[in-house]
């Protein structure tokens, strides 16, 4: 599985860790806020329906960061824009542990997302063109699996914190940690060279995506986003309160689960690069939103005991991480290069736009139904639409139309 990472050179290598890195850090940040929920409910009085509006709050901005994201990666070089991108989310994470209310709570959580939704579109870009074409399906799912490394960091911190602190003091020190992401642009700045660009290329007018040999490329591009982007947040926003309020998960129960889910998330990701660059880009997508949706009716849906739960988390996470692991490879070879950080960045994020309504219905959805069905139901409802948008899409490794790389490093 790791036999592609001999065969690139040293700058290939520097700039895989480059972004594996800065994609923890940024998931270590995301991901301590769905741990810290019943911390901020308790503590700021928070209704769901109020916890979910800061979810979905981010994820508007975060769509938004995304497009400028890539405009910058296009206009001011790709590794460029990945350090202000890191910079950014770091410091607006660790200002929101001085919150004192949930309007500044709210304030600094739409900065962050602005940060957030830019780190991808720029790193992923980066890695795009630093990686030879035989290898970017893998080398970019090993990057997306840098979430889970991000993901099991924030799970064991706020583990620590919430087991040996007062709530009202642990998520505050929780994302003090956010601040941690900074350091690594000092490695930034002195290992990671610029992608060559090809001679007097200039970047495009960011409408320029919707230009006509573009337009249905970038729209369905977007619908898939919001497919995969919604399934994700639907489940993972709300499934550590899940745990805990509906059915009866301990703090020391509630990691384990998700210790459970995150590890077979990375290996999801690591095994959806491989089979993007074996048997096709849509293949692979399509592949495991088939299995979100069949796990989500079985874990969600139907009513099943802690122990079937239990055992149905890793193949939910695995399945979980074959679309965004897709997603980096899938988007790259549709666009041409001064407009591959735009249209990347575009249609990754649009789709979390559209998505981010999720958390907030989820929460309003729950107070009808309970939190479990309306977990399932939403999730069910945006892998559903994964298949659909797939479909449409065209396959660059398959079809035969596959994009060189005129700024691959070695």
């Amino acid at each position: 599985m790791f036999r592609w990472y001999r065969e690139i050179g040293p700058a290939e290598r520097r700039t895989f860790w480059a972004c594996l890195g800065g994609w923890s850090l940024d998931a270590l940040d995301v991901q301590m806020f769905s741990l810290a929920i019943p911390a901020l409910i308790a503590g700021f009085g928070l209704s769901r329906a109020d916890a979910g509006l800061i979810g979905t709050a981010t994820l508007v901005t975060a769509a938004l960061g995304g497009w400028i994201g890539g405009v910058l990666s296009d206009r001011l070089g790709r590794v460029r824009a990945l350090q202000i991108t890191i910079l950014w989310f770091a410091a607006t994470t660790f200002l929101a542990a001085f919150a004192q209310s949930f309007a500044q709570l709210l304030a600094l959580k739409l900065l962050q997302g602005l940060g957030f939704g830019a780190e991808w579109a720029a790193g992923a870009v980066l890695m795009a063109e630093a990686i030879r074409p035989e290898h970017r399906g893998k080398a970019l799912g090993a990057v997306q699996g840098g979430w889970a490394i991000g993901w099991g960091a924030a799970v064991l911190l706020s583990t620590l914190a919430f087991l040996s602190l007062d709530q009202e003091v642990a998520w505050r020190v929780l994302f003090a940690c956010g601040l941690a992401p900074a350091l690594f642009v000092l490695y930034l700045r002195r290992s990671v060279p610029e992608p060559a660009r090809p001679p007097g290329e200039a970047a495009a007018s960011p409408l320029a995506i919707f230009a006509p040999g573009l337009r249905r490329v970038t729209v369905t591009g977007a619908l898939l986003g919001l497919g995969a982007h919604g399934g994700f947040h639907a489940l993972f926003t709300w499934l550590p309160t899940y745990l805990g309020a509906e059915r009866g998960a301990s703090v020391l129960g509630t990691g384990l689960y998700l210790a459970i889910v995150i590890a077979a998330f990375g290996l999801g990701c690591l095994v959806a690069g491989t089979l993007a660059d074996r048997i096709g880009r849509r293949r692979t997508v399509a592949l495991f939103a088939g299995g979100c949706m069949a796990l989500v009716v079985l874990s969600l849906l139907i009513p099943v005991d802690g122990t079937v739960l239990l055992l149905l988390g890793a193949p939910l996470g695995f399945c979980a991480a074959g679309i965004p692991a897709s997603l980096a490879v899938l988007f790259s070879e549709l666009f041409p290069s001064g407009l591959r950080g735009t249209g990347m960045g575009f249609c990754y994020n649009a789709g979390r736009l559209a998505a981010a309504a999720l958390p907030l219905g989820v929460g309003l959805l729950s107070e009808v139904c309970g939190l479990g069905p309306a977990i399932g139901l939403a999730a069910l409802s945006a892998y559903g639409l994964v298949l659909l948008a797939v479909l449409l899409l065209p396959d660059a490794r398959r079809d035969g139309v596959l994009l060189p790389n005129p700024g691959m490093i070695r």
